[in-house]
Formats: structure tokens, C-alpha cells, sequence
């Protein structure tokens, strides 16, 4: 019985090792989780819009980006263009198609580490019932505990322009572009946290 307590010992003293060899999972924050969008609209302006990011996972090394993934779920139908009429069209078969794949998903296949906080994940998108290569260039913004010392986030930006044509939405070349700006904000918690939370200050602000 002795040796078998040792062993477990032994076992917990290297658990945060075992982890570490693997990366950091994190979980992605929807509160703190976004993406944005810019098209051309007939030349006139750039309309924006934004998606929710349903779920996701990051797993992230900062001494071996090799190690890192991620794998993120955005919810098409969350699809927010500051106009009812608009977001419906957009939600539509012509363009997002929600009603038939509510869902995208991004999985990555690999990280590569460009410099000290820039990087580039290499993987695929699947939109519409399309699944193909997607490069997306992304800075690490800051891993470290929040405000109130809550959790442990990981934060990233990063930026890109996605051919809407490549997944089937080709409707509407005359008033709206085939290249759309992407831009994507995420905040990510450390998984392995408890989520009971910590007694913090009062605030009117929201929980950090």
C-alpha cells in the first residue's frame, strides 16, 4: 500500500509536466469572443457585421507553437448587420445559408511561430458545406490573470480576407465585393481553472 501512495504521488508531481508537454487547453470566452466583417457595398461604403463565436478550444505552448490548436465554432444565424431586414437576407440561402448549416467550424492543422507574438495557424474552414485550406495570420495580445484575478486568458487578434465565392456565395457581384474583410478578437480561459468564482470588488462594470 505504501508503494502504491508513492506511485500516486509521484504521479501528481507530474501531472502539471504531462500537461505542459501537451500545451495549455483554454476554452474560448463567446462573451469576449468575436468575429467582424467589412464588404464592399456597391462601392459607396464598407458594411460591417459581426458573428458570435458558439464554442471553442485553444491549446497553446508559448515555449513550442508546434504543440498549439484550436478549434472554433462560429453560429451563422447570430449574424448582427445593425439592420432586421439586412440580417435576415444575410442569414438567407444566398449568402449565409443558416437555415441549412447553422454552424461554421475552423480546426486548425498546425501553428507556425513568425516572431515572438506573431503567428500564423494553418487549417480549415468549413462554411455552407465547404471545407477548405484556411490560412489565418493572428497576434498573441497577452496570456496572464484577469483583473480580479479570476482566471488565466489568453488573448489573440487576428486578421484576414476570406472569397465568399469560394463557398458558394456567388449572388449579388454587381453590389456586393467577393473579398470580405475578417477580423477575430478571442479570449480564452485557462481550462484546468476551478469556476467557482473569487470574492472581488464592487463594481458596476461586468465580471472580468
Amino acid at each position: 500500500m505504501r508503494n502504491v501512495h508513492r506511485a500516486l504521488a509521484f504521479l501528481a508531481a507530474c501531472a502539471p509536466f504531462a500537461a505542459s508537454a501537451d500545451g495549455v487547453a483554454y476554452r474560448m470566452d463567446p462573451v469576449h469572443s468575436q468575429v467582424v466583417f467589412n464588404v464592399d457595398h456597391n462601392g459607396f461604403s464598407r458594411s460591417f457585421g459581426r458573428l458570435r463565436i458558439a464554442e471553442g478550444t485553444v491549446v497553446f505552448d508559448r515555449d513550442d507553437w508546434s504543440k498549439s490548436k484550436v478549434d472554433a465554432t462560429i453560429d451563422l444565424a447570430s449574424v448582427d448587420m445593425g439592420d432586421a431586414g439586412w440580417d435576415k437576407a444575410v442569414r438567407g440561402d444566398a449568402l449565409l445559408a443558416s437555415d441549412r448549416e447553422r454552424t461554421a467550424r475552423f480546426v486548425s492543422d498546425s501553428v507556425e511561430k513568425r516572431s515572438d507574438d506573431e503567428g500564423v495557424v494553418h487549417g480549415r474552414l468549413t462554411l455552407r458545406g465547404t471545407t477548405l485550406p484556411l490560412d489565418i495570420p493572428f497576434r498573441v495580445n497577452r496570456v496572464g490573470k484577469t483583473i480580479y484575478g479570476l482566471h488565466t486568458v489568453a488573448g489573440f487578434s487576428a486578421y484576414l480576407t476570406l472569397d465568399r465565392t469560394a463557398y458558394g456565395m456567388t449572388s449579388n457581384r454587381n453590389s456586393i465585393g467577393t473579398d470580405v474583410s475578417v477580423w477575430i478578437e478571442v479570449e480564452a480561459i485557462r481550462g484546468d481553472e476551478p469556476t467557482t468564482q473569487k470574492p472581488k470588488e464592487t463594481t458596476d462594470a461586468p465580471a472580468q
